[in-house]
């Protein structure tokens, strides 16, 4: 196991009616902006229940955040953020509301004379201070509400980027199955799906001896496999919703990536068809996963015939039959939920030379745990995936 720190101060308040909780979590001279999506928490009344519980505190709002949130969209938060000297956020919604508001915190403080998505371009590094922020989660898949992460798309240049700061790491997640009954199914999928992956992600490397952490990373890889397809037929099953969020809260809040490796190859692949085509992310990560395990099967031989072992109970046949049976599990798992798994599913032309323009741009040329996926094997692992 490799050394590691891990430091994970979110304060979790987890169950039915948590949200009556909400109002002890914030100061009460605080001013704050409730950030939110496209109106699903004003149909839901969630939105009506929070201003209820913060009665009497100074309130602003800011709605319409998109799925993949963007810099045009954010820079009005920002800018409602500096006016109105916003010193707390309360992000309600997915993780996309949850990283929009992680890039508010931060811009909102960065020198007004630069332009914030240079915050993106360093990765996080030029991120001196933040607003503090809390969040009501009403969409499981990213695990955004208990990690210093987020990602940021720019609809004017088609970049996707992302970023990292523990200054923008949530006090506090209000993480409520209920809420999560009147999700449409393609959100569900899509959470599942998202929450599979960024275990993977931490997973499928090559061992270390991590032992805890690789029991941690099964233990969620086979819950959400068993309860995501209960999701999309019994919606309002509290205990197959409850496994599913913490699952995904569980799947990067630090936890399973602590002294191992890590690869998110296939989340760097998937960002640029993102910003390229619009695809939902959940659907351009089982795009890629199934092309990229397989030109990567040697270099994750261990782990993979581990995951067709412990995860999909494949345990006869050569080596090469038991990893190509785990990849054929895991593509098929995906389509079980109702993502497709080729890129040609979804456009008629993949256009891979711009996302590989793309890739080099963005100096994502040596990806992989090993550093070994250049420009020449991500164009393989993207004409695998079509």
């Amino acid at each position: 196991m490799n050394n590691f720190i891990l430091h994970t101060p979110t304060k979790v308040l987890f169950g039915k009616g948590q949200v009556a909780q909400l109002r002890g979590q914030i100061p009460s001279d605080a001013r704050i902006l409730v950030t939110y999506g496209s109106g699903s928490v004003v149909r839901s009344g969630l939105l009506d229940q929070i201003r209820s519980e913060l009665a009497g505190l100074t309130l602003f709002e800011f709605g319409g955040i998109e799925p993949n949130p963007t810099y045009e969209t954010l820079m009005g938060a920002v800018e409602l953020a500096r006016a109105e000297r916003i010193d707390f956020l309360l992000a309600v919604g997915g993780g996309s509301v949850l990283d929009g508001t992680k890039f508010i915190a931060a811009a909102a403080h960065y020198d007004p004379a630069k332009d914030p998505w240079h915050i993106l371009e360093t990765v996080g590094g030029e991120v001196a201070s933040a607003i503090p922020l809390g969040s009501v989660l009403t969409l499981p898949a990213t695990g955004s509400e208990m990690n210093m992460g987020a990602v940021i798309t720019r609809k004017s240049t088609g970049d996707k980027q992302h970023f990292f700061s523990p200054l923008v790491m949530p006090r506090f997640a209000v993480l409520d199955p209920v809420l999560t009954y009147t999700l449409p199914a393609r959100q569900v999928a899509n959470g599942v799906v998202d929450a599979f992956i960024h275990t993977l992600e931490q997973y499928l490397t090559y061992p270390v001896d991590a032992k805890v952490q690789d029991r941690f990373a099964e233990g969620l890889l086979l819950t959400l496999a068993e309860e995501g397809p209960k999701a999309l037929v019994e919606p309002e099953n509290y205990d197959v919703r409850a496994n599913i969020m913490w699952s995904a809260t569980l799947a990067l809040n630090g936890l399973i990536g602590a002294g191992v490796p890590q690869d998110w190859a296939t989340h760097m692949l998937g960002h640029e068809i993102t910003a390229l085509h619009g695809l939902d992310h959940a659907q351009t990560l089982a795009v890629v996963l199934p092309a990229l395990l397989d030109a990567k099967r040697e270099q994750k031989r261990a782990k993979l015939l581990q995951y067709a072992e412990r995860v999909w109970d494949l345990r006869s046949g050569s080596e090469a039959e038991r990893i190509d049976g785990a990849i054929k599990a895991t593509r098929d798992f995906f389509e079980l939920m109702g993502i497709k798994t080729r890129l040609r599913d979804y456009v008629a032309d993949a256009n891979i030379d711009t996302l590989l323009a793309k890739l080099e741009e963005h100096g994502m040329t040596a990806l992989g745990e090993h550093g070994d996926i250049d420009l020449v094997q991500s164009r393989h692992i993207y004409e695998a995936a079509w």
